[in-house]
């Protein structure tokens, strides 16, 4: 049996060793620009162009086709898709795998409601992983895969509301104060998958420790750790130092965000996907 996994851009996965994998991207959209969030998009300069950039902006999701696509040829299919309650793309994915099961007799899809994004589709993707590798069956690599979904978390921190204002998450007022005052928001997907602030921090050290210590209310316990930053690697390390200070063992791992973060969590953002103690 031929596996093969595919998830979109939000995930930030660009390639993904040991098993055949593919990225369907998402787009950044204002009047002016469509930034597509493949490998060679040019973040530094899409970051600036939205800097200078004073009206409204958004993004697109994957569609049908471009899921169907990437599935490819292969007998099984572990479709990962960000949050539904923020995209279309987990419903696109949806549709997609019904498609492709109706023209391929015998194959099977399954599409995996992330309710997050970042980099906790990353650890969904290597549980999935994981089971091909072990020889494993699509049944039995799906019921481990959802059982684990329920001990995975995301948690952020945002230096800056712009483009969420921009795009009608937050009001243009909250936004501009934020960065008035210097504040670092904290904040979380929740269990429904949708992105919530939880904290409104003086400066980025506090912000930092903030986010550890929900990491550890919520479960974490040493487990694997995820960092996805834009352009802000020393926070990111920051936070590793402080998981390694206590957890000598932590499996982590820090890599860049792609387009889709990078647009929604903003220059000096981070996004973190940990497992609880149970995962």
């Amino acid at each position: 049996m031929q596996y093969k996994i595919v998830a979109d851009s939000s995930s930030n996965m660009r390639c993904f060793d040991g098993v055949d994998f593919a990225c369907v991207p998402l787009k950044i959209i204002t009047k002016e620009k469509e930034y597509v969030d493949t490998p060679d998009l040019d973040l530094a300069g899409m970051v600036e162009d939205l800097k200078a950039y004073k009206g409204t902006s958004g993004t697109s999701c994957p569609n049908v086709f471009e899921w169907t696509e990437a599935f490819g040829e292969a007998d099984c299919v572990f479709a990962i898709a960000i949050t539904s309650n923020l995209s279309g793309s987990c419903n696109a994915a949806r549709q997609a795998a019904e498609d492709y099961m109706a023209a391929n007799p015998g194959r099977k899809v399954c599409v995996l409601d992330s309710l997050s994004a970042g980099p906790e589709l990353r650890l969904i993707a290597e549980k999935v992983r994981k089971g091909i590798l072990a020889g494993k069956a699509f049944e039995e690599i799906e019921a481990d895969t959802r059982a684990y979904m329920q001990h995975t978390h995301l948690l952020f921190t945002l230096r800056s509301l712009n483009n969420l204002a921009r795009n009608g998450r937050v009001s243009p007022a909250v936004a501009k104060l934020a960065g008035v005052l210097g504040i670092v928001v904290v904040g979380k997907a929740s269990d429904e998958g949708t992105l919530q602030q939880m904290h409104k921090c003086r400066g980025e050290k506090r912000a930092i420790d903030t986010l550890y210590s929900e990491m550890k209310q919520h479960g974490y316990a040493g487990g694997r750790v995820r960092i996805g930053h834009n352009m802000n690697e020393p926070a990111a390390q920051q936070l590793s130092k402080i998981i390694l200070d206590e957890y000598p063992d932590a499996d982590i791992e820090i890599e860049m965000s792609a387009g889709l973060c990078m647009f929604y969590a903003e220059q000096g953002g981070i996004m973190v996907g940990y497992e609880d103690a149970q995962g």
